[in-house]
């Protein structure tokens, strides 16, 4: 039996034998804090070379060793970046790092610890039944709360206040602090609680978490209530909040231990295994349709071009989201194609990135230049410049002027267009067999893909002189025209020339 094991069946022994604080106390269980909890448990997947933030790529140098610096000071934690960083999923896997079972006084609202008991139910009921007192062990799913913060939300609603229905049914006057309905913060006592988009709670607000950071007490309505509450508190942020919708108070920034920056992937290899992860495919989509590394590779750059656009605004970011609902897209525009053809398999087209172009204009923030050129325009720019970034690192530069009298590497393909009277017409539905053989057709287009890339598998040979033909019309060698069935390309010259 492996050592995991062996720990778990122990753990489940001990929550299946041990129901009351007398048998709690003779099992030798000692309490700890949850911040203790999670720095011991970090410690010992350290040394074990554990994987501590499952799924989470690209912050292993830079963004996880802070965090877990912060974990073993005991900090509370701020983390800033912009959307689509992985900030709540960190917050997340820190779940990983707690006991998995605490026991909890049974009937407590506020998850008191048996052995230290800090709310008034507790300490009462355990000075009236002792040793008897009934308790459930808590998993450490259960151990996480999290709130959105928006302008709306009150101190009643993360802290607590003054029930009178309480008050009424109990005969209690306001004075006696049994008539307080716990607000989220003192019910995820002893859990890790997240606050996301911390700037956007009113300054008020903010001001009422200054006791409980540092002084452990909370004030509601005129009590002021000695709870030295056990938390690991997480906040989110995006740094343009601090002067945009809000600001976090100075006070408040001050209490919070340890301020880590996230960041977007730096590489095209990172954001892919992200954009893998993440995307939701059905089955029938991952056995029926291929997609060339090229295709991955363009739809990642697409979101780097993004990021550093004109027309997009940088403050706002631009989240990892886009690739992977692109992707999705993606994936979905070649399904539908496979479906009117009639076709078993299919392999992603260059034309099929025209669907994706959905999935961008909804995750992208525009600036006024980008408003001007329209939503639609700046996507199709985005998915041009991923082509123009990408296509030399494989192939020769395209030059915008050639030589005189020395053959340029584009000379072949360019003739062939501009001899060729047939429209090149790549329809949305045209059928395996047709798309191959319109592409056959350009000899010169194929031989050129052969010599530049000669290891590239019959499966992705096509999309690759699909690109070519792309970065070309991106380079203004030749034109494309996109109309309700599909694409054509054209010489730009000679179908004004047969036209005199």
């Amino acid at each position: 039996m492996k050592q995991t094991e062996k720990k778990e069946l122990k753990v489940k022994m001990k929550i299946e034998t041990i129901l009351t604080l007398g048998d709690l106390k003779k099992s030798g269980y000692q309490s700890k804090s949850i911040k203790d909890e999670l720095r011991d448990n970090l410690i010992t997947k350290i040394k074990n070379k554990e994987t501590v933030f499952e799924g989470v790529h690209g912050y292993e140098n830079t963004v996880i060793p802070e965090l877990e610096r912060a974990i073993l000071s005991r900090h509370n934690i701020n983390l800033l970046g912009l959307r689509g960083q992985a900030k709540t999923r960190l917050a997340r896997l820190m779940l990983n790092l707690l006991d998995e079972y605490i026991p909890v006084v049974e009937g407590s609202e506020i998850n008191d610890d048996p052995l230290q008991p800090i709310s008034r139910f507790a300490i009462e009921l355990i000075k009236d039944k002792g040793d008897k007192t009934s308790i459930f062990w808590l998993h450490r799913s259960e151990r996480f709360a999290e709130k959105l913060a928006t302008p709306d939300v009150t101190v009643a609603d993360i802290i607590g206040d003054v029930d009178p229905i309480k008050a009424a049914n109990l005969k209690l006057s306001y004075a006696d602090d049994r008539v307080i309905h716990y607000g989220m913060i003192p019910r995820a006592n002893r859990c890790i609680f997240v606050i996301n988009e911390l700037p956007d709670l009113q300054a008020r607000i903010q001001v009422a978490l200054f006791n409980i950071l540092q002084e452990g007490d909370i004030q509601i309505r005129g009590f002021k209530l000695r709870l030295n509450l056990d938390m690991q508190f997480l906040f989110t942020a995006n740094p343009e909040d601090y002067t945009n919708r809000g600001s976090i108070v100075t006070p408040l920034k001050d209490r919070i231990g340890s301020q880590i920056l996230t960041h977007y992937p730096e590489t095209i290899k990172i954001a892919k295994t992200i954009t893998a992860q993440e995307a939701t495919l059905d089955k029938r989509q991952s056995e029926t349709i291929f997609v060339p590394e090229l295709a991955k590779d363009i739809l990642e750059q697409i979101v780097f071009e993004a990021r550093k656009s004109e027309f997009v605004d940088v403050k706002s970011g631009v989240s990892a989201r886009l690739s992977i609902t692109a992707f999705e897209n993606l994936l979905s525009t070649a399904e539908r194609r496979l479906l009117l053809s009639g076709d078993e398999k299919t392999s992603i087209r260059m034309s099929d990135f025209t669907g994706i172009i959905p999935a961008i204009t909804g995750k992208i923030e525009l600036v006024y230049e980008g408003e001007q050129e329209g939503a639609y325009n700046v996507a199709l720019t985005l998915l041009g410049n991923a082509i123009k970034t990408l296509y030399p690192t494989y192939f020769p530069k395209i030059q915008k002027i050639e030589k005189q009298g020395v053959e340029a590497p584009y000379d072949e393909i360019v003739s062939w267009f501009f001899n060729n009277s047939d429209d090149f017409e790549i329809l949305d539905d045209t059928s395996e067999i047709d798309y191959t053989s319109i592409l056959e057709n350009v000899k010169p287009l194929s031989d050129f893909v052969l010599k530049h890339q000669s290891n590239v598998t019959k499966e992705e040979v096509f999309f690759w002189q699909e690109f070519v033909l792309w970065a070309l019309v991106e380079f203004k060698k030749l034109s494309k025209y996109r109309y309700a069935e599909g694409v054509q390309f054209k010489d730009p010259y000679g179908s004004f020339i047969s036209g005199l």
